[in-house]
This record gives C-alpha cells, structure tokens and sequence, in this order.
C-alpha cells in the first residue's frame, strides 16, 4: 500500500465521507495537519465531527 500522496486532497479523495468523526493532533502551531484541514473543509463533507486538542490555526 502507497501511502504517499501528491497532495492534501489527493490523500482524502474516496476516504472522507458525510457524518464521520475526525481527530487530529498537534501543539500550538507545531504539527498541526493545517494542510489537511483545509482539504477536508473544501471536499465539501457534511455533517463531520473535528476532534482536536489545538487547531492552531
């Protein structure tokens, strides 16, 4: 399994589905999958659930 992507959206494309719960990690503005966040909101899933300790951004 390659789990090397090109990209962001690359990486979330036929994974990311309405209703789902999501965590992610990081301190601060250390480590935070910022780029993630961005694709995640503009894949255009409904009705998801972000877990975080720190969105940092």
């Amino acid at each position: 399994m390659n789990k090397v992507y090109p990209g962001a959206a690359e990486a979330l494309k036929d994974i990311v589905k309405d209703g789902q719960t999501f965590a992610v990690g990081g301190f601060g503005l250390c480590g935070i999958p910022e780029a993630l966040i961005s694709a995640l909101r503009d894949s255009k899933v409904q009705g998801i659930t972000c877990i975080s300790n720190n969105a940092g951004v």
